[in-house]
């Protein structure tokens, strides 16, 4: 995730560090950067990247902003901006990349909290552009604003986050959609290839065009409401997670990195199947091109 958010700054021209302590994933960076921006159609860039290996090799006094995406774990990061306060100059932003964690748990206690947000990518973060600027209790709007501004000269969209709630904007959205596929799953009402095609080729091919919001007034308000009404009783409310996720993660089928999940998973056929995501993710970005961003040289 680190890799690809580097990529995104770089594709802007921002110069880029990536501190990886791992030596083999630090070594093969260099191809990855390489290719990942010549996809881009941004190779002229690829000098604006490099990588180290600690955080006791980079040059600090030169550093505007830091995006950890470090492991999901809340006291690593949490030790990780500790550690940020003393490195980075006092005016430098410090974001967390933490797609669940609210940034005011991660900054708790620290003395400049104000100057501390989540900026939560969306996975592969090169070719999804949406990006969720979070305020924390304690973050100043300003900078959120400024933030905002900078991801939009990135190529990227942002949405201003203004509650610190676990999960932000987009995670709570998918999530509960997910809460309901998945229970569906557990009842029976269908199979979980009908429910990813219900999803691909029905409401969210549309979702590509207008978000739920404009769809309610392409469609009528007064529709929506009405099947609101009949639909919201009978819709899934546990607080769990789903019998068809909690026993495949008791059981150690994992998806594709445990070679198994709702599908059966060889490495031809991860390999393949991570093209096809990929493929349609940037045939999408050409559909949406005159809608997004535009990155200046």
């Amino acid at each position: 995730m680190g890799a690809d958010v580097a990529l995104v700054l770089a594709r802007a021209g921002c110069r880029c560090i990536v501190v990886e302590p791992g030596d083999a994933r630090r070594q093969g960076l260099d191809a990855y950067f390489t290719n990942g921006l010549l996809a881009l159609e941004a190779g002229h860039r690829r000098e604006r990247l490099s990588a180290c290996a600690s955080l006791d090799e980079v040059d600090w006094p030169s550093i505007d902003l830091v995006i950890e995406c470090i492991p999901e774990k809340l006291a690593p990061k949490q030790a990780l901006f500790a550690e940020l306060v003393q490195r980075a100059r006092p005016d430098a932003l410090l974001c967390s990349n933490s797609s669940s964690f609210p940034i005011s748990a991660i900054a708790e206690g620290l003395a400049t909290a104000q100057r501390m947000l989540g900026l939560h990518f969306f996975m592969p973060a090169h070719l999804v552009p949406l990006v969720e600027v979070v305020l924390g209790k304690e973050s100043a709007a300003p900078l959120a604003d400024a933030l905002s501004a900078f991801m939009r000269g990135c190529g990227m969209v942002p949405v201003l986050v203004r509650k610190d709630l676990p999960g932000f904007l987009a995670n709570r959205l998918q999530h509960a959609l997910a809460r309901e596929a998945f229970a569906m799953i557990d009842a029976g009402v269908a199979t979980p290839e009908d429910v990813d095609a219900a999803v691909r080729f029905g409401f969210g091919f549309r979702f590509l065009a207008a978000g739920p919001v404009l769809q309610r007034d392409h469609a009528g308000i007064d529709v929506h409401c009405a099947a609101a009404a009949t639909m919201y009783p009978s819709l899934a409310a546990t607080t769990e997670p789903a019998r068809a996720l909690s026993e495949r993660v008791a059981s150690g089928r994992l998806g594709m990195k445990t070679g198994e999940g709702f599908f059966p998973w060889t490495p031809e056929a991860i390999a393949a199947e991570r093209k096809r995501y990929d493929d349609l993710l940037r045939a999408g970005l050409r559909l949406l091109k005159a809608e997004l961003p535009q990155i200046e040289d």
